[in-house]
């Protein structure tokens, strides 16, 4: 339901809009015909043009005076006693001065009664306040449609900025402890991270990126977190159809369940530790799947793992609403993400 409680913003096209309705409501107003006559005529004297011009007078007060004074306010009795009396005015004028300024000799002498004179009035107010709570409404949902726009655009901005700080929490450490080392893995450790980096800075800015720069992003991504097992296990990345594709794809969408992967792998396992990655395009058909071994004995971070798979579920039901199916899979020995999207041009 529309809330017309704010008066809607006036456009620059509503005046044209509203002076061509009113023309053409004048047109038929000045419309003269009986049943049955095969000619009619159309009367364009003064006194057509002041009645006319009084009823839109009170059709204006309507639209621009009461409907945002009372009735988009939801002040509905003050808004139905308003218009009685708006409409009683412009009776009034109509009876007691214009009809004895015009018609003097035959209509202003007597009072042809409020049915008859509500006849002449209310189908012409009727009409053009009704383009205006139209206007009005149309206007409302356009602004409504842009908030929510505007809504949605914060909301996966403020998602997408999660990612950044959680990378980096988890990699620096890796970064310190290897230096502290004198690791020889300490510069390609450094090299993967600037490569992500860059990518998540500037490319990722964009609402979506080409697959294949994903993908590849994600083998750096990869192999950042593979020297964190260092030899405590197997890591398996296959791909298919993926590493020329140029279909758009939300930026760090697949990489939020890599890193989830390894992390709570290499967390809960000191070995014996599997993750196998697989990334397949079939026409604009992406499907993922990563599982990794997993060791439910561990006490888990409950709230890292809340910024990443609830971030990215919620980034899919924004972006891919009806173009995605998720399965999230966990035992006491692992954990299986299978993720179904349908690419296309945006």
């Amino acid at each position: 339901m529309i809330n017309l409680e704010q008066k809607p913003s006036f456009s620059k096209w509503e005046i044209p809009f509203q002076l061509g309705i009113t023309s053409i409501v004048f047109i038929f107003y000045t419309y003269r015909g009986n049943p049955g006559e095969e000619h009619v005529s159309v009367s364009l004297s003064e006194s057509h043009f002041v009645f006319f011009l009084n009823y839109v007078a009170g059709a204006f007060v309507m639209s621009y005076y009461l409907f945002p004074k009372f009735l988009y306010k939801k002040k509905y009795w003050q808004f139905f006693l308003s218009v009685v009396t708006l409409i009683a005015v412009v009776i009034f004028l109509e009876e007691a001065v214009i009809e004895k300024i015009y018609f003097p000799e035959y209509r202003g002498r007597y009072f042809q009664g409020v049915f008859r004179s509500l006849i002449d009035v209310l189908p012409v107010m009727i009409i053009l306040c009704g383009f205006k709570l139209a206007w009005d409404i149309i206007t409302k949902e356009r602004q409504v449609d842009e908030l929510k726009a505007s809504i949605k655009e914060s909301e996966l901005r403020f998602l997408k900025s999660q990612i950044n700080p959680h990378f980096l929490f988890n990699n620096l450490n890796n970064l310190y402890s290897h230096a502290l080392e004198n690791s020889p893995k300490t510069p390609q450790i450094i090299l993967e991270m600037s490569s992500i980096l860059r990518y998540m800075l500037y490319e990722c800015r964009n609402e979506y990126v080409s697959l294949k720069n994903e993908v590849l992003q994600l083998a750096h991504f990869v192999a950042l977190y593979e020297m964190q097992i260092e030899g405590r296990g197997t890591v398996k990345f296959s791909k298919t159809n993926v590493e020329s594709a140029e279909l758009p794809i939300a930026p760090l969408i697949l990489m939020v369940f890599v890193e989830n992967a390894f992390k709570h792998s290499a967390i809960n396992q000191m070995d014996n530790i599997s993750i196998d990655i697989s990334i397949a395009l079939e026409g604009n058909q992406l499907y993922f799947e990563c599982t990794n071994s997993y060791q439910k004995e561990e006490e888990e971070n409950t709230d890292a793992k809340g910024i990443g798979l609830e971030n990215v579920k919620q980034r899919l039901a924004y972006i891919y609403p009806n173009a995605h199916d998720l399965l999230l899979e966990q035992t006491e020995q692992y954990f299986r993400v299978v993720l179904k999207m349908e690419l296309g041009e945006k």
